[in-house]
């Protein structure tokens, strides 16, 4: 079993990608939950540092601006955390975020349309799905999905999963991947 004790403490214990409704949150909390660490969610330390929602940071500033910020605080978590990291589903698209990714113990939840949809419910909160959202999660999917695949060490499809049954695998991978 993987034990806090085992993890490299020099970087986060994992990193989480994937897109919107893989659930990044529920089983990046489960995960570090299980593995004895803290857990670290890049959105919310955005919201928290800029003292507003991700939606009204794209709304007021624009998408560059929050793409700078997202990577400004991944590149602070990645040097920083130690536990397990959430990004955002679109912070692995800046090349620098992807190049930083390298090193890391970086887990890819896949999740199809069908299952995203009945856990996000594709509402307005969320920014790039606001305009015809199950189309325009695909193309983002089909679009991201290449360097989802790039950056990760672990792919865990969640299809129909609980959280429980997500984190046992990753730790099944974490414990094959450890000496």
């Amino acid at each position: 079993m993987v034990s806090s004790e085992t993890l490299d403490s020099s970087r986060p214990a994992a990193v989480v990608v994937g897109p919107p409704g893989a659930g990044k949150t529920t089983v990046g909390e489960a995960l570090a939950a299980r593995l004895g660490v803290p857990f670290h969610d890049v959105d919310a330390a955005i919201e928290q540092s800029q003292g507003r929602s991700i939606s009204d940071i794209f709304v007021d500033d624009g998408e560059p601006v929050f793409r700078d910020l997202e990577r400004e605080a991944v590149a602070r978590a990645l040097a920083q955390e130690r536990g397990v990291v959430s990004l955002g589903g679109g912070a692995v698209m800046d090349p620098l975020t992807e190049a930083a990714l390298a090193g890391h113990t970086v887990v890819f939840l896949d999740v199809s349309i069908a299952d995203a949809s009945k856990r996000i419910g594709f509402d307005r909160s969320r920014p790039l799905l606001s305009v015809n959202p199950r189309a325009t999660w695909v193309t983002m999917m089909n679009h991201r999905r290449p360097t989802y695949e790039r950056v990760a060490t672990i792919r865990v499809d969640t299809a129909g999963r609980t959280p429980a049954e997500v984190v046992d695998d990753v730790v099944a991978e974490l414990d094959g991947s450890r000496p």
